[in-house]
């Protein structure tokens, strides 16, 4: 059985520029993989000592950064705003290139700059309280830059990094979320648990261990809202595409609520714990909202329409079946080669997933090519469809 999203009368030609900003986000991830081998202790090839040392800073800002900064610039629609994706893009380069540090610094801070005036033109257009949360998730991304510029070790600086990514993405599911008609008390439920992250966030600077507490309390306090609100718990009844990013998110809510609970109870100290905490929010609860996210981010960006097909599930029972390996046969159960093998498995998940959005992408553009164009979207099974400027629950 098939869906494809983003269905039009035929296909369009993506612009170049596009496809150069997503190949910079592309191979910061895969450097950021190979960054993670080293870091699990593995006899890889390294371009230079201190390479594992910039696996954080290229998955989240030169990878995730870059493709979520591309997305809002389509949305936008302004010449000027791929400048900001292309910054982070060269930014995330600049790492894997061992050019002086401060180089990819300063890119990376202007494309947290370019993002924030990104929402600020999007707001002009339509204020929001949702915009108002993504942009402080921009505002993560430039504090975290503006911490590492004066100094401060990479480890410290992971609450600003999980603000830039879990804020973003509160706000984009609070946008979907409307379409639930939420209650004034659902709505102060949501603005407290973001301003409890917040504030943990803000508190870490002073006090690591205390803020990362608070921000546990915020992220468990989101994962419950989430869990309750998001329209998620409603579509996973339904089929297809559909059920399969619901699939995706629910799972990723529950990695979101295993964060928060650790984050509050140990304060993002001490290993292994630290190393379950981490990866539970950046692979358990990031990677699902990219998983689920991708058949529809897709097409609005790159104008390839994704077949979806059952086998999207290999990638997500592989990530997710991996992590629990890791962290509870390596990390908790203290065996290094599960721990290991749990790592090596859960950058095959997302060399997967790449490989099933290519192929799936492909498929896509076959179809829209030879689709009857007086066939309805309705009449297509299990479609869902994607703008540039608009995204589908």
């Amino acid at each position: 059985m098939t869906a494809v999203a983003a269905v039009g009368r035929g296909p369009r030609s993506v612009p170049r520029s596009r496809l150069a900003i997503g190949g910079l986000g592309l191979l910061a991830l895969l450097a950021g993989l190979w960054a993670a081998l080293i870091f699990l202790g593995l006899d890889v090839p390294r371009p230079r000592t201190d390479f594992g040392e910039v696996h954080g800073p290229l998955m989240v800002l030169g990878f995730l950064g870059t493709m979520i900064a591309l997305e809002r610039a389509v949305a936008v629609d302004v010449p000027a705003g791929y400048a900001v994706p292309a910054a982070s893009g060269l930014g995330g380069l600049a790492l894997i290139l061992g050019v002086p540090l401060l180089v990819g610094q300063i890119l990376l801070g202007i494309a947290g700059i370019g993002l924030l005036l990104l929402y600020a033109v999007a707001a002009r257009r339509h204020a929001a309280f949702h915009l108002g949360v993504m942009a402080a998730g921009a505002v993560s991304w430039t504090v975290s830059v503006g911490l590492w510029l004066t100094g401060w070790d990479v480890g410290l600086l992971v609450p600003w990094f999980a603000g830039f990514l879990v804020l973003t993405i509160a706000g984009e599911r609070l946008e979907l979320s409307r379409v639930t008609r939420l209650t004034r008390t659902a709505r102060v439920a949501f603005a407290v648990a973001v301003g409890v992250f917040a504030a943990g966030a803000v508190a870490a600077i002073g006090s690591f261990s205390l803020g990362t507490r608070i921000a546990g309390a915020g992220l468990l306090a989101l994962a419950a809202w989430l869990a309750v609100y998001d329209v998620s718990r409603r579509t996973v009844h339904q089929h297809g595409l559909t059920r399969y990013m619901a699939t995706c998110l629910l799972a990723g809510y529950a990695w979101l609520a295993v964060t928060g609970a650790l984050w509050l109870g140990y304060g993002l100290n001490g290993w292994p714990v630290s190393d379950v905490m981490l990866h539970a929010l950046f692979l358990g609860f990031v990677m699902s909202m990219v998983f689920a996210h991708a058949p529809v981010i897709a097409p609005a960006v790159f104008r390839a329409p994704v077949a979806y097909r059952q086998f999207f599930y290999v990638h997500v029972a592989l990530l997710h079946g991996s992590l629990l390996l890791r962290v509870v046969g390596g990390d908790l159960a203290g065996n290094n080669t599960a721990w290991q093998v749990g790592g090596v498995l859960n950058e095959l998940a997302l060399l997967w997933f790449l490989a099933v959005t290519v192929a799936a992408a492909r498929a896509g553009r076959r179809y829209r090519r030879t689709a009857p164009s007086n066939l309805r979207l309705e009449d297509r099974p299990l479609a869902a469809t994607a703008t540039g400027k608009g995204r589908v629950s």
